[in-house]
């Protein structure tokens, strides 16, 4: 049976920090609309705030949807579960923004992560204030090997300059599948 917690404790805070991957899941206002489910890593990318606030970078790629969703109506859940050791599956729910690397509050919340990766590509901070935290069984989630982190991410956006992700967010990401304005 899953528990609620008050806050992302000591515990807590280990088990999220351990795990090289996560889930985001954001939708947009009503009944129509798709649910989006996003996969997230490298080591560097994701903080810990406090008991009720974490974030994480957002760098560019194929959809905004995310960021779409928080501009919408603000409901996000963020989804940790171990591969390894005892099962387990950890959610925060709770309402986020995001803050783009074009606004002057960027720099201050890029500041908050003490071991970023290249942050050349990134194209807004997420922060969540968190409003429930919970977990369950895991049991059904299989074990796995972490081999590396991959590269490309960072590789691909490497040869862009600053003008050509201005570019890419014009026109690769203005817009949700749904139609939602992004930046």
């Amino acid at each position: 049976m899953g528990k609620v917690y008050p806050e992302i404790d000591g515990r807590l805070r280990d088990f999220i920090v351990a795990q090289p991957l996560f889930f985001v899941a954001t939708a947009p206002s009503g009944v129509e609309g798709h649910v989006n489910v996003s996969p997230k890593g490298m080591r560097g990318t994701f903080v810990i705030l406090g008991p009720h606030r974490v974030a994480y970078l957002d760098y560019h790629g194929s959809g905004a949807e995310t960021i779409a969703h928080l501009r919408d109506n603000g409901r996000i859940t963020l989804m940790f579960c171990a591969f390894d050791g005892p099962p387990k599956i950890l959610r925060l729910h709770g309402r986020g923004s995001s803050v783009a690397v074009t606004e002057d509050a960027f720099a201050d919340r890029l500041a908050e992560f003490p071991a970023p990766p290249d942050v050349h590509a990134v194209r807004a901070v997420i922060t969540v204030d968190v409003e429930r935290v919970s977990d369950s069984c895991g049991y059904a989630v299989p074990l796995m090997d972490f081999r590396a982190e991959r590269e490309l991410l960072l590789t691909s956006h490497s040869r862009r300059s600053a003008d050509d992700l201005v570019v890419y967010r014009a026109t690769k990401n203005a817009a949700s599948i749904d139609g939602l304005p992004v930046f």
